[in-house]
């Protein structure tokens, strides 16, 4: 940890955040010269206080201990780009239209990368007049199962979340274009088109 960065880092936040040194001790604790001592660059705040001040700031633990807020640049909307993260203990489910740094149960998580559907593995699509009805005849077990599926393009995201021992099934508007993206516990993340382009 650089005591410079991440004083200075405290001291941006602190005052995004309107707080004075006063203020922000008080919610700590802590004496307001130990604040500007961090934002000196003379010491940094206790172990103990850190996911404190990070709650405060509305940023996480490891942002405050880099010193910088590193921000992404706008992917333009794509929703063909977006990121899929799925946590391996609790099962949540988390997008993101660009990079992320994604935790879930005290874990980090990598985004999943899709991989096509083989034909034994592809959702069944039956357009039943103005809508599209997805099925699937895959296992749907508590051990063994699909969590969500989704519909994709350029500017759509619709997910449908599945649970264990229900049918796989889903009913969404009729599309031309786009693709199906679904997460089985075991088989991982797959996808298959809506229509062939």
């Amino acid at each position: 940890m650089d005591q410079i960065k991440t004083g200075a880092l405290i001291r941006a936040l602190r005052t995004k955040h309107g707080l004075t040194q006063k203020q922000l001790a008080e919610k700590l604790n802590i004496s307001d010269k130990a604040v500007s001592k961090w934002e000196c660059g003379n010491g940094s705040p206790d172990i103990s206080i850190l996911t404190e001040l990070a709650d405060i700031f509305g940023t996480d633990v490891r942002t405050l201990l880099s010193g910088e807020i590193k921000c992404n640049e706008s992917e333009v909307g794509n929703m063909k780009k977006i990121r899929f993260y799925v946590c391996g203990e609790c099962g949540n489910m988390i997008t993101a239209t660009s990079e992320a740094s994604v935790t879930c149960c005290g874990n980090k998580l990598a985004p999943l990368e899709p991989r096509k559907a083989g034909e034994h593995e592809k959702l069944k699509i039956e357009n039943t007049g103005g809508e599209l009805y997805i099925t699937s005849d895959h296992e749907m077990t508590k051990e063994h199962f699909i969590s969500f599926a989704a519909y994709q393009n350029d500017n759509t995201l619709m997910i449908f979340k599945q649970y264990p021992e229900w049918t796989m099934q889903a009913r969404l508007p009729l599309f031309r274009l786009g693709r199906l993206v679904w997460y089985c516990n075991k088989c991982g993340l797959l996808w298959q088109p809506v229509r062939e382009q």
